[in-house]
């Protein structure tokens, strides 16, 4: 194998055992607090704050992280992810939980940094979607096996067992993070130039600057909200769902492993489209038709035909994850001087979709009913985009004269 595979399926693997950790923890936390006697609104709520701290956290890690290596910030991410079971286990009270909630959101953040920047480091421009596919294939079977694994586990009284799960799975994560810095050259990617990105700039000027990206990106920023809403909303409503169908044995982590398996079928094509295609429209249109599948999911009632549909409707949208990530790191490769304030905005971006879906899942499902809360959700994102497809140039350009 060439050095150039050992480094990337050594992230493959970290990060594989890193999503199986972070599925069991996902699948977990909105049972746990339900378990607590709170309604879906209040869990949406709860489980939301971790992307308020998330949003904060992107522009002080855009300030204050002096260097944005993935090394560095891999590691940060092991060492939170090791704290953060014991801190739910004691979670009793709103205050609690809402520091497990901001654990929980500094190392997503952490995470997808450190993720972006190893792809743009370790790969040239032309490969960053096909990077992002690999990556996204070894992450999503840690995300489908995580739920049925904790879903097998969890029992009507919760136990310690799906964190003592999660723990094992981050100690092998940790494990070929060390294997990952062994074999990882320090020469970067040819096209990859960093030289100024770390220079320091006032408050004032960096919020100015993180507006003027904002505003260029800004098709990407409102498509990337959408698909996180989306994503959001799936990962709260799916344990919940399974309350619906109680003769179906662990239908919650079934429901989620539907929705999270066509990523690794799909993300072997994911170059061909978006050389094609381009990333942008390959995502726009993935998308839309992956949410147009979704729409009869409420007038259904046969459980096993509702994971049919959603792992249907998977199997297109989920092209649009790493076709719009590619994207996204073409940008900070043409223009490495502002690789931290595209990340920031990017992440920002994350951040707000997970702050208004979960929030809206509970509210909608307490109104609305589980069910119909993907007939609304699908509706909207379909909306959304098709307004995207008008706005959105054909090229993006981040050029800014700094202040």
């Amino acid at each position: 194998m060439s050095p150039k595979n050992r480094i990337l399926y050594a992230a493959c693997l970290m990060l594989l055992f890193w999503s199986l950790y972070n599925g069991i923890i996902s699948y977990t936390i909105p049972i746990m607090i339900s378990g607590l006697g709170y309604s879906a609104t209040l869990i949406g709520l709860i489980i939301a704050s971790s992307n308020v701290f998330g949003a904060i956290y992107d522009f002080v890690l855009t300030k204050f992280i002096p260097n944005t290596s993935y090394r560095r910030l891999f590691l940060y991410v092991s060492i939170l992810c090791l704290i953060l079971p014991l801190v739910m286990w004691v979670s009793k009270t709103i205050p609690l939980l809402l520091i497990s909630m901001a654990i929980w959101g500094l190392y997503g953040d952490l995470n997808d940094f450190a993720e972006f920047d190893f792809v743009s480091r370790r790969s040239s421009n032309q490969n960053h979607s096909q990077y992002f596919g690999i990556l996204g294939i070894f992450q999503c079977i840690g995300s489908l096996l995580g739920p049925i694994v904790a879903g097998l586990v969890i029992t009507e009284r919760m136990t310690f067992m799906p964190f003592s799960l999660a723990y094992s799975f981050i100690l092998m994560s940790i494990i070929f993070f060390i294997i990952l810095i062994d074999v990882s050259p320090k020469k970067d990617a040819p096209d990859y130039d960093h030289h100024a990105k770390y220079t320091r700039f006032n408050f004032i000027n960096e919020f100015k600057l993180l507006g003027k990206i904002s505003k260029i990106l800004l098709p990407v920023i409102i498509f990337q909200i959408t698909i996180y809403v989306f994503d959001s909303v799936f990962w709260v409503i799916g344990p919940l769902y399974s309350q619906s169908f109680p003769n179906f044995k662990d239908f919650g982590g079934i429901f989620m492993s539907a929705y999270t398996f066509p990523t690794l079928i799909v993300n072997w094509y994911i170059k061909p489209l978006t050389v094609k295609f381009g990333k942008k429209r390959t995502a726009y249109f993935s998308f839309i038709a992956g949410c147009l599948l979704l729409l009869p999911l409420t007038f259904i009632d046969n459980p096993y035909l509702i994971i049919l549909l959603v792992f249907l409707s998977s199997i297109v949208n989920s092209i649009a994850w790493p076709a719009i990530h590619g994207a996204c790191a073409d940008y900070i490769s043409e223009s490495p001087v502002y690789e931290k304030e595209i990340q920031s905005v990017n992440d920002f971006s994350v951040n707000i979709g997970y702050i208004i879906g979960p929030a809206s899942a509970g509210i909608l499902a307490d109104i609305f009913g589980m069910k119909n809360v993907f007939l609304i959700l699908s509706s909207f994102c379909i909306l959304v985009v098709c307004y995207l497809l008008v706005i959105t140039p054909k090229h993006i350009n981040v050029v800014i004269h700094r202040d």
